[in-house]
């Protein structure tokens, strides 16, 4: 006879706040949920969800997690002896869950890699935009300024002729690497996790710090925040840069030390594309924001209306591949968690 346990549909609990579900999760994407799983849930925000969180995960084979999830300690993991899958559809999934959850043989997934394909757009469109200034010459245009004046005191350059530096080989920089590749660029990668067969498989030279910041025109930064990376690049290695370089970061404030930035963009040598800040908001009185030679943004590469919904249908798709018994495509490893932001 057939076990009737093998035939029941897992029970998930779906740990987003209400007002956040929508982010990432479609009425059709809710509904596949709802064929494949038991979905336990409450209609409330964050702080509600975390006075009920042993309660939903009680006897809970899976969750569904994202922004606004309350974190899942060691006390609720204790009570939750049917977990088996946390299944999360945001990128960051340290704040959320401690590591010795995979002592508890849980399996961890997260959409990071989804939110990468974003990440690694919006910064090749950085390096587009500081090699031919379209920003510039719209202003200009728009101000009345003569034709051919408009487009007078800078040289337009080619991306397939730079040699392009990337800090950090995570998910975004892979793929921003893969991108610049198509443009036929020379690029210098500094990631001491990063092993010789993945670089060349990605076609990129591994380098020092050092070398990355002398030799490369573009440097992009996509380092995560750990112990190690804090102030990683401060005002000796932004004085490596080269005179009319181009510096992106659409990464993590905490790996740039600001003020040597600040510093550094002020002396005009260098055009930066800056998404992310140590205080975010962005004062209003912030003197990045009155820098000529610096793009400004609120913190938006990784937003898109696609990739948000991506990042909850993915995640549903790999609790259904979880309990199919198929192999999954967003697990992590205890080995990659422990080097995660």
């Amino acid at each position: 006879m057939t076990d009737r346990s093998a035939r029941r549909r897992p029970r998930v609990a779906l740990l987003i706040p209400t007002a956040r579900q929508p982010e990432v999760l479609t009425a059709a994407a809710l509904a596949h949920l709802h064929e494949i799983a038991e979905v336990r849930a409450i209609d409330g925000d964050g702080a509600l969800l975390a006075q009920h969180l042993p309660a939903l995960l009680a006897e809970a084979d899976a969750c569904l997690t994202g922004w606004g999830t309350p974190p899942i300690g060691d006390e609720v993991l204790a009570s939750a002896a049917s977990l088996r899958l946390v299944a999360h559809c945001a990128g960051s999934v340290k704040r959320l869950i401690p590591s010795s959850i995979f002592a508890r043989e849980i399996t961890v997934c997260h959409a990071a890699n989804i939110i990468a394909d974003a990440v690694a757009e919006f910064t090749l469109l950085s390096i587009l935009l500081g090699l031919r200034r379209v920003d510039e010459l719209d202003r200009a245009m728009k101000a009345g300024v003569e034709w051919r004046e408009a487009a007078a005191g800078f040289e337009p350059r080619l991306l397939g002729a730079r040699t392009v530096g990337l800090v950090g080989m995570g998910y975004v920089g892979r793929k921003v690497a893969r991108l610049v590749k198509a443009f036929g660029s020379r690029i210098l990668v500094y990631d001491p996790y990063l092993r010789p067969d993945d670089a060349a498989a990605l076609g990129v030279e591994s380098a020092s710090l050092d070398l990355v910041f002398r030799e490369s025109e573009i440097v992009s930064v996509h380092a995560p925040i750990t112990p190690e990376t804090h102030h990683m690049i401060g005002a000796r290695e932004l004085g490596l840069l080269r005179d009319g370089a181009l510096f992106i970061n659409c990464s993590r404030s905490w790996v740039v030390d600001q003020d040597a930035l600040l510093d550094t963009l002020r002396a005009g040598r260098v055009w930066a594309a800056l998404d992310v800040f140590d205080a975010e908001p962005l004062p209003v009185e912030s003197p990045f924001r009155r820098l000529d030679n610096v793009v400004v943004t609120p913190h938006q590469a990784g937003r898109t209306q696609d990739t948000y919904l991506r990042q909850g249908l993915a995640m549903i798709e790999e609790i259904e591949r979880f309990f199919g018994g198929e192999e999954l495509r967003y697990r992590i490893s205890p080995e990659a968690f422990a080097l995660m932001a």
